[in-house]
Parts: C-alpha cells; structure tokens; sequence
C-alpha cells in the first residue's frame, strides 16, 4: 500500500512581537512538532510577519526595530524567517491581506496554486522545459525526484535573488511582487498550505462580537486554516464551542496537543516589557539574550508612560 500523501505546510505568524518572545518561537517549534507526529503534514518553512506602526497599539515601538529583534531572535534558525512586507505597507494591513500576500507570493515564486481546505490540491507536475534538466535536480543524481526540503531550499534562494532591500534595514528583504520564477521552476507533486499559526488567546477573540469582520473570520479559518498554540492552560475545545463559526470549520483548526504545562505557554511579550521596565531579571527568561541586547543598546520599553 502507498504511503499517504502529506500536506507541506508554511507557518506564518502574524502580531506586534513587541518585542519577540522565546514563547513565540517555541510557539513554531512546538506546531511543528505536533504537525509531523500527526503523520499528516510536513512543515517546510515559518514566516513571522510583525504588524504595521499604524495599527496604533499603544506602546508599540517602531517596525525597524521590531524587525531586528525578530531576525536577531531566529538568527540561529534552519526554518523560520522573518518577513518585512507588511511592515513596508502604506498602511495597516488585515490578517486577511498578510495571508493572501504570502499565498500569492508563493504561488508566483513556485509556479504553484496553492491548496486550501475546502477545494482539492492542485499539484505542481515536474517537466523539465526545453529538454533542460529541473534545476532542482542533483547533477549527480539523474533519477532523483525534487524533494520539498530541496525544492524550499531553491526558492528561498531564488527569493535571495530576486528581492529588494529597504536602505534604512539592511538584513530584511522582500520578493519583488511582479517577479515570476514560476516558468524557471518545475517540481514533483506536493500539496502546499499556508496556515495561520496563532495562540489560544487570538483563537478566543474571535468569539468577541464586532472586533473581527466576519468575511475575514470566515476566509481565515475557512479558506486558510490555523493551528493553535494553547497559551496558560486555556482550553481550545471549549474556545471553539462558543463560536459557531469555529463549530463549522473545526476540521480545520489544528490545535497542538502538547504539554499544557510547558514553561514557554505563559511568556508574553506583556511581562516581557514589565520585567524591563522594573529590571527583573527574569527577562532572561522571556527574551534571547541578542533580543536583550539590543534593547538594551536602543533603550527600548525601559520607561513607563507618564
């Protein structure tokens, strides 16, 4: 019998990350990890996209030092990355549009339409163009079919190859929107997902009357999915029974069964901030020491309003 087709899926997390948290990358790791023990997914990338100066969350510091505590916080990660595109809008963007960003982004880049999980997967069929060999073959493998690491691998060096960079942030770039590698690139058959990757707490608020559209609601769990990081022992069963549209599109949230009691579930950005303002030393335990450092260096957070 042959073994099942997986789903290959890229995390993306939007928020302030104000600043990033050990929590939030734990909050990668920890999806992940349940997202391959399922035997159903295989997760090939994580993008954390900080929200826009204009979404006028008080004390919200500026995007170019967000971005940088975000790079210097996943600096010594094989899969995640950070992505500026939201941040370098006119303005701020709905969750909605960061995630049809990145879907469309993809689908140019890979030549790639994307699946979601209310229609069948569109496969990627692998042809060599012009009698030329896929360039994500290995020259000394002839037979080899494009694995998706390999193929995640090119793109994100194609992307290196194609993007722009803003003067005033020179580690962050972002992917020309009229680039097109999708004619250079032919692979193997793989379903490909974007999914939101959030915490309990965001999970909860769409059960808040009025604070989120509707269309949006219904394209993010709908369309999209999510997979949700329980944070302080809340329970997302009981989250979800209080929204019938959660009830109508449970199949599509993924919520990590892990450990409920994991350290990293109570870190917030919040006491982050606090344990900064009043030199608590257990910011060491909330922040990566870079991250420490360099707000440190740029007096970030350390004085109270008023």
């Amino acid at each position: 019998m042959a073994e099942p087709t997986k789903t290959h899926v890229i995390l993306l997390a939007c928020g302030s990350f104000n600043p990033i948290t050990k929590g939030h990358i734990q909050m990668f790791e920890r999806a992940r990890d349940y997202l391959h023990k399922t035997g159903r997914y295989i997760v090939i990338g994580g993008i954390i996209s900080p929200v826009h100066d204009s979404y006028g969350k008080p004390g919200l510091v500026s995007s170019r030092h967000r971005l940088t505590m975000c790079q210097l916080a996943v600096q010594s990660s094989d899969w995640i990355r950070v992505d500026p595109w939201e941040c370098y809008q006119d303005t701020w963007q709905t969750t909605c549009s960061v995630l049809e960003h990145h879907r469309d982004l993809m689908k140019r880049v890979t030549g790639c339409i994307l699946s979601n999980v209310n229609s069948p997967a569109t496969p990627v069929i692998g042809q060599p163009q012009n009698g030329r060999r896929s360039i994500y073959q290995n020259s000394t493998i002839t037979n080899e079919k494009p694995t998706a690491v390999r193929i995640l691998g090119k793109v994100s060096e194609s992307l290196g190859k194609i993007c722009c960079v803003r003067p005033h942030v020179e580690r962050f770039t972002f992917v020309d929107e009229n680039a097109n590698l999708g004619t250079a690139m032919r692979y193997e058959e793989i379903e490909l997902r974007i999914l939101l990757l959030c915490g309990s707490d965001l999970l909860e608020s769409f059960c808040i009357p009025g604070l989120w559209n509707e269309e949006d609601m219904e394209m993010i769990v709908g369309d999209f999915g999510i997979v949700v990081v329980p944070r302080d022992n809340v329970d997302t069963d009981r989250i979800m029974n209080q929204s019938s549209l959660l009830r109508k599109y449970k199949d599509n949230i993924l919520a990590v069964k892990d450990d409920t009691n994991h350290p990293m579930s109570v870190v917030s950005s919040t006491k982050s901030r606090l344990a900064l303002q009043h030199g608590d030393g257990h910011v060491v335990e909330y922040l990566n020491q870079p991250v420490i450092d360099y707000i440190l260096q740029n007096q970030l957070y350390i004085k109270t309003s008023g």
